[in-house]
């Protein structure tokens, strides 16, 4: 038996299961969306900034989300379950600086425990994080951010150690738009002296939930969802009740996945505004859109037309929706081109998307793809969260079965994932 995670509302989730999906089905339905993986892991370091009791509300129900659970705790802020979606963190008691690496090496935003604890208990000694192989993503904004606080930043023995007897306000600006740096930075500053300016800073809306809920804690943070962002330190921060925005990620994926192929899909619980650039190609394409407000409906006949891509920082087209794109865009009526400015290594789905029969190559950083006009069923295996993403929305539009390995990765960032496939018409269901 591999590694197992246990999570709130589903069975423990091991490597050792597979996913079955059944494609060509009539594919029409709604499918709710979860509340955002990226908040929800940036939220629950950010409720040790406060000596109480705070309450997340709309938290998804995933792997990672479960690995940071077990990291608070580890430091000494319990997490209960307070209802569907609810998870109640107790920071009133002694916090800990150390983050295990069994935890770390698990998730990526581990290392987000560093700006929680240097401004909590004054340092921090974290791993260097894990994650999805999917490129250089290096540290050193955010240790340069920390540093520029004034804090003591050193890595010793594979380890992040900061330590900081007080914190100054300044200015501090960001070579690259780093969520998870900006978000570092943004949570120490709350316990700096004076005001701290972060130039640069990203502007996924995932930054601009941490901005709302530091607020709704009594903080003064200005200028988040833009390039600079202010930071008013040294206000006594509250317990609070805060809801987690929609996962905009989620909502593409299943977009994408009602879509495949041809199909009729709506998702509920979504800000239309957070998938602007994804809803622009989806219209480039051909498909017919519908804003509801809190919904977006879409439909597609036939094959999408072809598409010229380019991943760009928020509010350009977003890195972690490429690979299913891609998949989509394996029946396209033409040669579709996609660009990958992110990270330098997000094309370990292509082999993958071959093995069902479509025809793409990759030089660089750029993939083209040309379309097809049927895709078969095949085994394959992710690798990452996306990866794994892009097989579903593939293993949909094609012929026959498809046979998913590596579903670990998957459920990182997608929960109840067959229930929602099946209120698309997908024939999903788990082999063991």
């Amino acid at each position: 038996m591999g590694t197992v995670y246990q999570t709130r509302g589903n069975p423990i989730l091991s490597v050792t299961r597979r996913l079955l999906i059944r494609g060509r089905t009539r594919r029409e339905g709604r499918v709710r969306i979860s509340g955002a993986k990226n908040s929800a892991v940036a939220l629950l370091p950010a409720c040790l900034l406060t000596d109480g009791t705070s309450v997340l509300q709309n938290v998804p129900d995933i792997a990672d989300v479960a690995v940071q659970k077990e990291i608070l705790e580890h430091v000494g802020a319990p997490v209960a379950t307070r209802g569907d979606g609810d998870l109640e963190i107790n920071a009133a008691g002694p916090i800990g600086h150390e983050v295990p690496y069994p935890l770390a090496k698990r998730l990526r935003g581990s290392v987000l425990l560093l700006g929680a604890l240097v401004a909590r208990v004054g340092r921090a000694r974290v791993p260097l994080p894990g994650g999805c192989a999917i490129g250089s993503r290096p540290l050193d904004l955010h240790l340069k951010g920390l540093r520029e606080l004034g804090a003591k930043v050193e890595i010793e023995h594979g380890h992040i150690c900061a330590e900081a007897g007080s914190l100054l306000g300044t200015e501090i600006y960001l070579d690259f738009p780093s969520v998870g740096a900006t978000e570092n930075v943004m949570m120490a500053a709350t316990a700096a002296r004076g005001v701290t300016v972060i130039y640069n800073a990203a502007k996924e809306p995932e930054v601009v939930d941490l901005a709302n809920f530091i607020n709704a804690m009594g903080g003064r943070v200005v200028g988040a969802g833009t390039d600079t962002i202010k930071v008013e330190g040294g206000h006594p921060l509250r317990p609070v009740e805060y809801s987690i925005i929609p996962d905009r990620i989620e909502a593409g994926t299943y977009l994408l996945a009602g879509l495949a192929g041809g199909g009729s899909v709506t998702v509920e619980n979504v800000i239309p505004t957070h998938l602007e650039a994804l809803l622009a190609k989806l219209e480039e394409a051909g498909v017919e859109l519908a804003d509801c407000g809190d919904s977006i409906s879409a439909r597609l006949a036939g094959r999408p037309k072809p598409l010229q891509v380019k991943t760009l920082p928020y509010p350009g087209f977003p890195t972690d929706l490429q690979p299913q794109l891609s998949a989509f865009l394996l029946l396209a009526q033409g040669t579709s081109v996609i660009s990958e400015r992110i990270f330098e290594d997000r094309f370990g789905h292509v082999d993958e998307l071959k093995r069902l029969g479509g025809r793409l190559e990759t030089d660089g950083r750029t993939a083209v793809i040309e379309g097809v006009e049927r895709l078969l069923g095949s085994p394959v295996t992710a690798t990452d969260l996306r990866m794994g993403a892009s097989l579903i929305v593939a293993g949909i539009a094609a012929e026959g079965e498809t046979l998913i390995e590596g579903v670990e990765h998957i459920q990182r960032g997608y929960e109840r994932l067959e229930k929602k496939l099946g209120a698309l018409g997908v024939v999903a269901e788990w082999i063991e």
